[in-house]
This record gives C-alpha cells, sequence and structure tokens, in this order.
C-alpha cells in the first residue's frame, strides 16, 4: 500500500487542523497548567471532539462510531501532536476502543463502546508496575475467588486514571512476573470498592495516576479475552497506543520544526538571519529528513494495523522507537536553534520538549523496542 493518505483522511486531516489551531492551541495546555487542572483536559473540548465524531474514531457503526480505522486516528493524534492537545484521546479512543472491539464480548461491547462514541466515559489502561515498560513482569495478582477473582497490587503512570471511569487492568492469573503465559486483562469500575487513586502530576501537563487494587472484586464477565493469555492480547492493545504515540510525536515534531524554521529566518546575529549559517542549515537538512523517515514508518504501523492487526507487532515497535528518537532530536534541536529564549518556559517550544520525553517513555522506549524486535527476529 502506497504510503500517502486517501482523500478522506486528507480531508479528516485539514478539518482537525483547524479546529485544533481554533480551540486547542499550546495556550490552552499552558492554562491547564498553570491552574494545576487535575483533570488534566477540557471536558468541554473533549465533548465538542466527541460531536465531531473523534471519540468514536476506531468504533463500528453499530455501536455510534466513526469505524475511520487506524490511519484515521493516527491523522488525529498527529494534529492533535502539533498543538500539544490534552485530551483522553489515546487512552479511551485507541487503547480502550482497542481492547473492546478486538477482545471485548457483545455486551461489554454494547455497554461501553457507544459511551466512547459519545464522549461520555473515560477509559485508562494499568499495565506498568515500575520505573519501565514491561507487560510481561506483570506482578499484580487476580486471585480464584469463587466464581470470581480478587484483584490486588499496584499500578504506576496510568494515563489519565485519575478521572477514568472505567479501568483495563493487566493482572497475573498464573505464573509469575516475567512468563509469558498467565496474564489476564480485567475491565473494572474505577469506582470500584479497593482501588484507590493518587493522581500524578507529569512534567508534559498532562493527567495521570497511580491506582491501588486491595481485593478488588471481578467476575468472569469483566474478563477481556481469555484467562491466562491476555499477553499477546494485551500486546495487540498496546501497538495500537505505540501506534498512536507515534503519530502524535510526529505531529509534536513536525510543528516544533516549523517553528525553529520561521525563528532562524526571522533572528538576526551582526545584521545577518541566522538561517543563512550553513551549520544550522545542515542541523536543520538532517532533522528534516528524519522527521520524512518517521512520518513514513509511522503510517505504515497504522496501515498495518488496519489490514494486518495481529502481525503489526513490528512495525508498531520501528514506528515507536523511531518516533521516539526523532521527536527527542527534534525537541533538543529546537530549543538549541531558539538560544536562550529556548529554555524560558514563556516560549511554547518548552513543551513540546516535555510531552515528546513522556511519551518517548510510554509503552516503551527505543531500548524497549529494539530488544523486542531482535526477539521477534529470533535473537
Amino acid at each position: 500500500m502506497a504510503l500517502v493518505l486517501t482523500e478522506e483522511q486528507q480531508m479528516l486531516r485539514d478539518a482537525a487542523r483547524g479546529f485544533l489551531d481554533e480551540k486547542a492551541p499550546v495556550s490552552a495546555l499552558r492554562k491547564l497548567r498553570d491552574a494545576n487542572d487535575e483533570t488534566g483536559f477540557s471536558r468541554d473540548l473533549w465533548k465538542e471532539m466527541a460531536e465531531m465524531g473523534w471519540a468514536g474514531i476506531l468504533v463500528g457503526e453499530d455501536y455510534g462510531g466513526a469505524d475511520f480505522g487506524f490511519v484515521g486516528a493516527g491523522v488525529l493524534a498527529e494534529e492533535m501532536g502539533r498543538t500539544l492537545t490534552a485530551s483522553p484521546f489515546l487512552s479511551t479512543s485507541i487503547l480502550a476502543a482497542t481492547a473492546l472491539q478486538k477482545l471485548g464480548g457483545e455486551a461489554q461491547r454494547q455497554e461501553h463502546l457507544p459511551k466512547i462514541s459519545t464522549g461520555e466515559a473515560v477509559f485508562a489502561l494499568a499495565v506498568d508496575e515500575a520505573r519501565k515498560h514491561g507487560p510481561q513482569k506483570t506482578a499484580m495478582k487476580a486471585e480464584k475467588h469463587g466464581n470470581g477473582f480478587k484483584l490486588s497490587g499496584d499500578k504506576t503512570f496510568v494515563a489519565d486514571g485519575q478521572v477514568a471511569d472505567n479501568i483495563i487492568v493487566a493482572a497475573r492469573t498464573a505464573g509469575a512476573p516475567g512468563d509469558a503465559e498467565g496474564i489476564t486483562l480485567f475491565l473494572i469500575d474505577a469506582a470500584a470498592k479497593g482501588i484507590s487513586r493518587e493522581r500524578t502530576v507529569m512534567v508534559d501537563s498532562r493527567g495521570a495516576a497511580r491506582l491501588k487494587f486491595d481485593g478488588v472484586d471481578a467476575t468472569g464477565d469483566d474478563v477481556l479475552g481469555e484467562v491466562d493469555g491476555g499477553l499477546a492480547s494485551l500486546e495487540g492493545v498496546l501497538n495500537a497506543g505505540r501506534a498512536g504515540l507515534a503519530a502524535e510525536m510526529s505531529g509534536a515534531a513536525q510543528a516544533a520544526f516549523t517553528m525553529t524554521m520561521d525563528y532562524l529566518k526571522e533572528r538576526k546575529q551582526f545584521g545577518i538571519e541566522i538561517g543563512s549559517f550553513q551549520a544550522l542549515q545542515h542541523r536543520a537538512a538532517h532533522l528534516y529528513s528524519e522527521i520524512e523517515l518517521m512520518k513514513s514508518v509511522t503510517l505504515k504501523a497504522l496501515q498495518d494495523l488496519d489490514e494486518h492487526y495481529g502481525m503489526a507487532g513490528i512495525i508498531c515497535s520501528l514506528a515507536k522507537a523511531k518516533a521516539g528518537e526523532v521527536a527527542k532530536l527534534a525537541s533538543q534541536e529546537a530549543v538549541q536553534m531558539h538560544g536562550g529564549i529556548g529554555m524560558t518556559d514563556e516560549f511554547d517550544i518548552g513543551f513540546y520538549m516535555k510531552r515528546i520525553r513522556v511519551a518517548q517513555e510510554m509503552f516503551g522506549d527505543a531500548a524497549f523496542h529494539a530488544d523486542r524486535l531482535a526477539a521477534m527476529r529470533g535473537y
């Protein structure tokens, strides 16, 4: 498949860019940060996005969604990355919608997917338990209790976990941390007895939480996918999130690059535009080339999720690793080429660096995905 957007996808991109430039510029994120907003996003803005069909971009039409596919979701994520739009799009519209569509039973889909499409419900995916991403290291216990389970353990770095209405959580029903088998996914009401939430103040001004499960009841109806076989299912959901994050970082990198090029054309030193300096031109040309590569591999990952969902793991890892490294380079070069003002809070470029560094770590950094790719290739 050619690495280009269809006419419909281009129209979606153009509509999203116009809407976000007007309704969700970087100044909106700054306002959330300055207000220490506990929600981490504007619910009014999210409602507007839902009315435009964005919240249900991956949800089937039978459940009120737009069913526009992963490329469509990536188009929106990329445009949100350009303006650093804070929303539960990743946690709810990509991760939760993917999990429910691919793994949920009909009753679960009927109950939750319409609420995702209307923006009524916010979901969170609770996977990691330590400093670094490692789904196979899941230690949280789901012990059998009567006809159900008791969930006990801690989760960290849970995006939108502080305000989520429902939590998709990975817990160990068999085996030991590090075992590929024995992990099960559960869909739990966030208000369930035994769940406590601690808001995490993130450097990128987004919302996240630490979650503690203390004997939380779960029934067989709360299971997503297979009991004990959840790692493979979880990896599919994470692949969707990784591709979505790659698209968001692509948008952020492109925006940072554009801001920097504009600055190089305006800033003068000794009466000469600094953009005429050959050293800066070389750095800009290198960064432009890397951004184009990042855009291509990210689009390929999204296309593979649409066409070959179960086989998209390798390209999604490649996209996440490449996007993380290139976006990090873009933000660092942007701050450096802006000189002294790049280090000030008054200038927006620092917000891009902070968001990119968080997104780079979420669901695995470049080192994690290099190891994952090697393991997939049998090394």
